[in-house]
């Protein structure tokens, strides 16, 4: 089937006596010899593919290791091996594929405005002082109390006796303003 069936069944002996360097060459050659294989059995199946059903078939021949005859040729039982696991991935991609849509390019669902990359500047303290001070005296108290202070809106109503809805436009006309006037700058 193979040339070198002979070594390969030899190696595979060995091995199953626990000579390890043995089996290190067993892997080592009947891997591309897999790759192969599975490749020919799969040739619609992807390099990820092909290399998965590799791997699960070096891990049964580990796991099962002890099962082969070593009077017969190895080929034959990696093929049945081999042909297994392609079985089964071939299975798991048709079940994944079946649950999956694939799509080629997705719509955006972004806006189409562009992102606000701009950043303000960094305003001093006391440029920042005197611009809360410029303000009216509503929209300062809602400054000072709710964003200085960091009081609650019930906090700063029960202080200032505005309604809730007063003090978060009071604070709004105010960010508002001071934007306007701390960019003129």
């Amino acid at each position: 089937m193979h040339q070198d069936d002979s070594h390969l069944a030899s190696l595979m002996a060995a091995a199953q006596l626990g000579d390890q360097a043995s089996y290190t060459q067993l892997l080592r050659e009947v891997t591309p010899i897999l790759r192969g294989l599975a490749r020919q059995g799969w040739p619609m199946g992807s390099t990820a593919d092909i290399e998965d059903v590799v791997q699960d078939t070096l891990l049964t021949l580990h796991v099962i290791r002890h099962t082969y005859n070593p009077t017969r040729p190895i080929m034959p039982w990696l093929m049945a091996i081999l042909r297994r696991r392609l079985v089964d991935s071939v299975r798991r991609r048709s079940r994944t594929d079946r649950k999956e849509l694939v799509v080629d390019a997705l719509d955006v669902t972004f806006p189409v405005e562009p992102t606000n990359d701009k950043y303000e500047t960094p305003v001093d303290g006391e440029t920042l002082g005197k611009a809360i001070a410029a303000l009216p005296r509503g929209q300062r108290l809602a400054i000072e109390l709710l964003k200085q202070r960091e009081m609650s809106l019930k906090e700063a109503s029960a202080v200032t006796g505005m309604s809730i809805a007063a003090l978060k436009v009071a604070t709004h006309r105010a960010l508002k303003t001071l934007r306007n006037l701390l960019l003129m700058k």
